[in-house]
């Protein structure tokens, strides 16, 4: 077993949440672990309201609205102009024919560099893939990987889940255990119907990105299972990191510090010696963050706006509040270097505004770091506001 009392401080009695995950990797299966990093953001297509409404519907009203909203072309699409660097290579070869990074030559490094993170590219950008679409109508490899693009795309950012799941389905990630199956389970549960979600998990290997799809569909229990099975393959970092998440989206602070502390525990050398820091850096504002506003009387800040920063995945992030008669009327990014940040933006300040809180918000999949940083850096400036 990978984790074991050995590597428990011996100073130190074995916390509880150590025995927790340690029942939870008892009970699971080794896998080959693959991480996609999908790092996301959003506009509103399909609709931010119907995007959020958790009603819930049938598995024959969902395949209908895949199969007519997800199938058909969003209602800007033909006022978008075809706009892509006339010297990229159109054949898109799975790997690039050269080391060189080269975003104007290379169709995927374009994709990641100039469209990814300029919301002003991303419509255009959706339109250039079903250009490459038509392109490619006799290739099915390039066909399948314009697929796959197709319903990153719609889903981190725009959130228009029926045509995300539309075209994932097309590039059969649902049928071949892909990583992407985790998303398009997400996309059925967002569209409202849990069932679907929980019944395509139960056929995919134990991804990364399920533990916090579990946590939002609020079967802690079951993220913490597969977190386990993830420190199995020998991620402990990233399965503990996701194990805090789990519980701080559950409201269970305690747990949550519990998971985050253990952590800071686990030595940051060799090859991965820099994955390590990276996440026992957001472990740490993760605690920090907890703590502060867990010790926080909203009813007692003064009105007015307050700042405050905390570490995203590129630097620091910085955010302003403004508080009015013991409310949160507010939450703006003001600065910030994050490249693959998608909907965290805008949707993890309207979130805390909604739930006048910073427990159980829901991080935007594929830019959890980014929403982290929201989360953090609003307890910072609450917490300096209440001094």
């Amino acid at each position: 077993m990978f984790v074991s009392s050995s590597i428990i401080p011996k100073q130190t009695k074995q916390p509880t949440f150590m025995l927790n995950l340690k029942r939870t990797l008892s009970h699971s299966t080794a896998f080959h672990a693959l991480i996609i990093i999908i790092l996301v953001s959003p506009l509103k297509t399909w609709g931010e309201d119907k995007a959020k409404d958790k009603t819930t519907k049938s598995k024959t009203e969902i395949e209908e609205l895949i199969n007519t909203v997800g199938k058909t072309p969003p209602e800007w699409f033909e006022s978008v102009k075809l706009d892509y660097p006339r010297s990229l290579d159109l054949n898109w070869p799975q790997r690039p024919p050269t080391r060189e990074w080269n975003n104007q030559r290379n169709v995927g490094q374009y994709v990641w560099d100039i469209i990814n993170p300029n919301p002003g590219k991303w419509k255009s950008g959706i339109r250039f893939m079903h250009f490459m679409l038509k392109k490619h109508a006799d290739n099915v490899e390039v066909r399948n990987r314009v697929m796959q693009t197709l319903g990153r795309m719609y889903f981190d950012f725009f959130r228009d889940y029926p045509r995300a799941a539309f075209w994932w389905r097309a590039a059969g990630v649902d049928k071949n255990e892909s990583p992407q199956g985790v998303y398009l389970a997400e996309c059925y549960w967002r569209m409202g119907n849990m069932d679907m979600a929980k019944e395509l998990l139960g056929k995919l290997p134990n991804y990364y990105s399920a533990i916090k799809l579990w946590a939002d569909m609020g079967d802690t229990d079951k993220a913490l299972r597969v977190a386990g099975a993830f420190a199995e393959s020998g991620y402990t970092d990233m399965a503990y990191l996701s194990a805090g998440d789990a519980c701080r989206t559950a409201g269970k602070l305690n747990d949550a510090i519990d998971y985050y502390s253990y952590v800071l525990t686990l030595p940051a050398s060799g090859r991965m010696a820099k994955r390590i820091l990276r996440n026992q850096q957001r472990a740490q504002a993760n605690i920090e963050g907890i703590k502060l506003y867990d010790s926080l009387d909203l009813k007692k800040v003064p009105d007015g706006t307050y700042s405050g920063n905390a570490p995203g995945f590129a630097d620091e992030l910085y955010v302003e509040v403004n508080v009015a008669k013991g409310r949160i009327e507010s939450v703006r990014v003001t600065s910030h270097k994050e490249k693959q940040f998608y909907s965290a933006i805008e949707d993890t300040p309207a979130q805390i505004v909604k739930q006048q809180g910073l427990t159980g918000i829901d991080a935007t999949s594929g830019a959890t770091i980014t929403s982290e940083a929201i989360i953090n850096a609003t307890a910072k400036a609450l917490a300096k506001a209440a001094k």
